[in-house]
């Protein structure tokens, strides 16, 4: 009877970790699916954002392209507050910038030799890295919402660890067609195999939203003093207000070089202009973040009317480097190709264990209660969320090819056929039986997924739009074995109507 108790103990912490693990999973289920596959996406931001700039070919050194941009802004705005450039790397070719004219502020895409907003406007990946935390909500609530969600994800993993017996078993155990059975080995499988990586890429999700989720340490630190709080986390970024009096832009390059030797010969990663235009210009400069893990490893700041240097700082606090470390092993910017799809399969992997969770739950529940109205509303709801997402993305590349350039307003235009396209779908979920529902709107999926591919082209040579093609088209070809299972499941259970036989 004493050897009994502590079995009996482990077996009703498990239950209690089973329980806590469904739940958590559920609460903000579907929020963590459109993280995860929106995350998932931004691996590949730049290779996207060059899919959707298909105009775009030319390649320049990022020196010269931000010299480029640089000259172009200078003439083409007005009234500016700062320039906020990102140079273009081995997967990207244009220049990310983010500006201020006649008070508006713009975000495009500069061509690398001409300097000028590219014919195709269009936000690209950054749509989806934006979309992965900021939910398309207002700051701060969106970060909230993600940063909530996050945390709910690191309990249901280590919850899902304490709660699985075999947990290593787990990796190769995978039954087909035994219904229910086949989702939990396949929800299990896709969790354990790549559970390393999972609590990796969560836990530095919230740290990259600490200053969200965790603000009194600032507050207890600075206050409202944010201006002092940045330049103690970045000493080699000087900041200074506007004089009022007009004064031209030193020329840049010499500062790019001698920052460039400063950074050891690394190359140029972004450039901010604070007060462009005026004789309290600030030119700062930081090293490209593809160096090393850690981001943002120092920075040098110039006049920006003189070009004189003003300061440079190269990171050493080891408190410092641990978090610059942890957010960039989240953003992956140093990861070459290889590491890069790591990424891209384990995240996969984790938008899929979440998907397979929201259903094996509504899976079980439905034997036990077939009744439940509650059960039966996010059965469908799972439908119109886990396929209304994807068709989403895949709008929004779609909507790329077929909005005129000319088109007003054309980056928002293309957001708003995603979330709208997104949303219908959902409301499609809702509204069909999921014995319908199910193949109709994963058909719809591999029909987008052909017409995105072939609108791309698919014929490109170009090795980032062929990639994401093929991927597309891959994607399309495997749904095609799941809608006809669909559809013969439904078959099956669909029941016979006799005709009654005339006297």
């Amino acid at each position: 009877m004493r050897g009994s108790a502590p079995a009996a103990l482990r077996d009703g912490a498990r239950q209690c970790m089973t329980w806590l693990h469904g739940w958590t999973g559920l609460l903000l289920g579907h929020v963590l699916f459109l993280m995860c596959l929106t995350g998932t996406l931004t691996v590949f931001k730049a290779e996207i954002g060059r899919w959707m700039r298909p105009e775009t070919t030319a390649i320049a050194a990022p020196a010269d392209a931000i010299v480029a941009a640089t000259r172009w802004l200078d003439e083409n705005t007005h009234g500016s507050a700062g320039w906020y450039l990102t140079a273009p790397d081995a997967h990207q070719n244009a220049v990310q910038a983010t500006y201020d004219s006649y008070g508006a502020y713009v975000t495009r895409a500069l061509d690398p030799v001409s300097g000028a907003p590219v014919a195709r406007e269009t936000l690209g990946g950054e749509f989806f890295y934006r979309l992965h935390f900021e939910l398309e909500l207002p700051y701060p609530w969106g970060r909230l919402l993600a940063s909530l969600a996050a945390m709910m994800m690191l309990v249901a993993l280590v919850t899902g660890i304490i709660a699985h017996k075999r947990i290593f078993k787990d990796i190769f155990t995978f039954r087909p067609a035994k219904g229910q059975r086949s989702w939990l080995d396949g929800h299990n499988a896709l969790g354990v195999l790549a559970l390393p990586f999972h609590i990796m890429i969560t836990f530095t999700g919230l740290v990259t939203l600490a200053s969200v989720n965790l603000p009194w340490g600032i507050a207890a630190g600075y206050g409202a003093d944010v201006t002092t709080m940045y330049s103690d986390l970045a000493p080699g970024s000087v900041t200074r207000a506007a004089t009022g009096e007009k004064a031209p832009l030193a020329p840049i390059a010499p500062m790019l070089a001698t920052a460039q030797r400063q950074f050891g010969g690394a190359p140029i990663g972004r450039v901010y202009v604070f007060n462009p235009g005026d004789t309290g210009a600030v030119v700062v400069v930081y090293p490209s973040d593809a160096q090393s893990i850690g981001y943002m490893s120092g920075e040098v700041s110039f006049d920006g009317a003189t070009g004189q240097m003003l300061k440079a700082w190269t990171e050493q606090r080891a408190g410092v480097r641990a978090y610059q470390t942890v957010y960039g092993l989240h953003m992956a910017r140093f990861a070459p190709d290889v590491t890069r799809w790591l990424y891209f399969l384990g995240g996969a992997m984790l938008t899929m264990a979440i998907a397979t969770g929201m259903v094996l739950w509504t899976v079980k529940r439905r034997e036990r209660a077939p009744l439940s109205i509650g059960n039966h509303m996010l059965e469908r709801l799972n439908v119109g969320v886990l396929t209304g997402v994807p068709i989403g993305a895949v709008a929004f590349l779609i909507a790329n090819r077929l909005l005129p350039l000319d088109m007003a307003a054309r980056a928002q235009a293309e957001v708003s056929a995603a979330l709208w396209t997104a949303g219908a779908v959902v409301l499609a979920g809702l509204l069909l039986r999921p014995t319908i529902g199910w193949p109709l709107l994963l058909g719809l999926l591999a029909l987008a997924c052909a017409c995105a591919a072939l609108l791309g082209p698919v014929w490109t040579i170009e090795p980032g739009m062929l990639t994401i093609n093929l991927m597309l088209l891959g994607l399309a070809g495997a749904l095609l074995p799941v809608i006809l299972r669909q559809v013969r499941r439904r078959d099956r259970t669909t029941p016979v109507r006799h005709r009654a036989v005339p006297a």
